[in-house]
């Protein structure tokens, strides 16, 4: 099938609300294009350099999304472009990310990386610890970002159940954060969640927004 009847089905399938943030990492502006053509306007990278090209070759209303590991000697280069950083996995580089946005006069959407998945690969905070930074007031004190949400990356198994409870963890969370930190903004309202295995049982618990690569633009170039 093509990049744009794969979107087709996908939208599909998707319910009304719930952003698509194609993950377009490794595969080439070409495939982006189709995409665009086909509609889709929120693209998702790994990689600053890689996000970097490719914003430099498509239109200017598309919003790229951060989604990899973002490694602090990369910040300075990445905000200005980006819409949104979802993979802020620490304090330190939420404050970075804050001094360079101020630095250029801008205001960067961000989500808070939870780390609930098994794989230690994987970065975030753990639960306890960004409940107990969000106590502390030091999240709120960061200027030049907004606090929209959180990421998270369930465990790569196919235990649904595991994968399930995982993902219900991210939501209690994300309502607790809500309720006790942001009760009086709408500003607080993305839950990223999902990829092409799982995004289903994501939705179903709440994900705002889903990260979809292989469904979208088939097996990746490396």
């Amino acid at each position: 099938m093509s990049i744009a009847k794969n979107l087709a089905a996908l939208r599909a399938q998707v319910p009304e609300g719930v952003q698509i943030v194609a993950v377009s990492k490794f595969h080439p502006v070409e495939a982006l294009r189709e995409a665009y053509d086909a509609g889709q306007r929120v693209f998702g990278e790994n990689r600053v350099q890689e996000l970097l090209v490719k914003a430099g070759q498509l239109p200017d209303d598309v919003q790229w999304h951060m989604i990899g590991h973002l490694q602090t000697n990369k910040v300075r280069a990445l905000v200005p472009r980006v819409t949104m950083i979802e993979s802020v996995d620490s304090l330190r580089l939420l404050q970075l990310i804050g001094r360079e946005a101020c630095s250029v006069r801008k205001e960067v959407d961000v989500l808070l990386q939870l780390h609930v998945a098994q794989e230690e690969t994987k970065t975030g905070f753990s639960v306890e610890e960004l409940l107990a930074t969000l106590v502390t007031g030091e999240i709120e004190a960061v200027k030049g970002v907004r606090i929209r949400g959180l990421m998270a990356m369930a465990s790569n198994t196919d235990d649904a159940a595991q994968v399930e409870r995982e993902f219900q963890t991210v939501a209690d969370t994300f309502t607790t954060i809500r309720e006790e930190f942001y009760p009086d903004t709408e500003v607080f309202n993305v839950l990223s969640m999902g990829m092409s295995h799982d995004w289903p049982l994501a939705v179903r618990h709440g994900a705002t927004h889903i990260r979809v690569g292989s469904s979208i633009f088939g097996n990746r170039e490396y």
